[in-house]
């Protein structure tokens, strides 16, 4: 069984990484935070404030976050929860016009290998 390895927990602000979420669990590790890894090829890194315009493009993209999947233990999302989503998708969703807030405390420091600082701040919420 091979053993994963969390980046140094840091968010965008060079902080310690906060608590994106519990209720529902989120984060590569299932943790609650936006930790990463090197085996974390989607880089869920960026704690989002999840709104309907997004789940409805997210599905539209193939990756449907609204519907549980119980296999995974996943409730599925609604509007108003948080969540640690692939930086990659934010960026994505950005580019369409469509980018949920983030909560910057809770974003871990290597989505910004994906999206600036800029961006996320001018999506921030508290």
């Amino acid at each position: 069984m091979k053993i994963l390895t969390k980046n140094p927990s840091y968010n965008v602000l060079g902080a310690k990484l906060s608590n994106c979420c519990t209720s529902p669990m989120t984060g590569f590790f299932r943790d609650g935070l936006c930790n990463t890894c090197t085996d974390d090829h989607g880089q869920h890194t960026v704690c989002i404030l999840v709104t309907f315009e997004f789940l409805e493009f997210s599905k539209s993209v193939g990756n449907d976050l609204s519907t549980p999947n119980p296999s995974f233990q996943f409730p599925g999302l609604v509007p108003g929860d948080r969540w640690c989503l692939c930086a990659p998708r934010w960026q994505e969703a950005l580019e369409k016009g469509i980018a949920p807030p983030v909560f910057l405390e809770s974003t871990h420091l290597d989505a910004l290998k994906y999206i600036s600082i800029h961006d996320l701040t001018r999506f921030a919420v508290h």
